[in-house]
């Protein structure tokens, strides 16, 4: 079990790194930009990464470890049905871990499903643990402003409190302040 723990020290360190470039992905995609997912799907199929991996997790079904790796090839090769799917095992094994909500969010925008991005950015929120909120300030910042970004039409008094949030943790977003003018004007 201690073994499993630094690992997962370690993974989170790492998948940190990688939320932020998600973030810094998820910010700069065009909104009219669409993927082939059944390319996407075929190359998945065909990487011997993915490949690797799978079998790994078939001898030991609760290495998250590799779990959160195959995950991250599924991402890197666009497949976004097999990286939600595998982010929500994850999920099932360590509830408390909120990386696996931010990357399952980053997935289903990434898939164009903005009503489980915006269910999952909000698990991630209240999955963050305080002694990961420095770490997490971009993320977290990310996270409140999709769900402002979400809510501004329908729930314009929520929306303003999320993008207050997301300034809060990262003031010099220049989107965010765009959309706190904009909610606030």
């Amino acid at each position: 079990m201690k073994t499993v723990k630094i690992n997962i020290k370690q993974l989170f360190a790492g998948l940190m790194l990688i939320g932020s470039t998600g973030v810094l992905f998820a910010q700069t995609t065009p909104q009219g930009e669409t993927t082939n997912t059944q390319t996407s799907t075929t190359q998945a199929q065909t990487n011997p990464t993915i490949e690797g991996l799978k079998k790994q997790i078939e001898t030991n079904p609760k290495d998250v470890e590799s779990m959160a790796k195959l995950a991250t090839a599924y991402q890197d090769a666009t497949d976004w049905p097999n990286a939600i799917a595998t982010w929500k095992k994850i999920s099932v094994l360590l509830p408390d871990w909120a990386p696996s909500y931010y990357s399952q969010a980053y997935s289903y925008q990434s898939a164009k499903d903005d009503v489980n991005a915006k269910l999952s950015y909000e698990k991630y929120i209240s999955t963050v643990k305080p002694e990961e909120v420095e770490a997490s300030k971009k993320n977290l910042a990310y996270a409140y402003f999709f769900i402002a970004f979400s809510e501004q039409k329908d729930s314009p008094d929520k929306a303003k409190e999320h993008i207050a949030k997301s300034l809060q943790y990262d003031p010099t977003n220049q989107d965010a302040v765009k959309l706190s003018q904009a909610l606030n004007s």
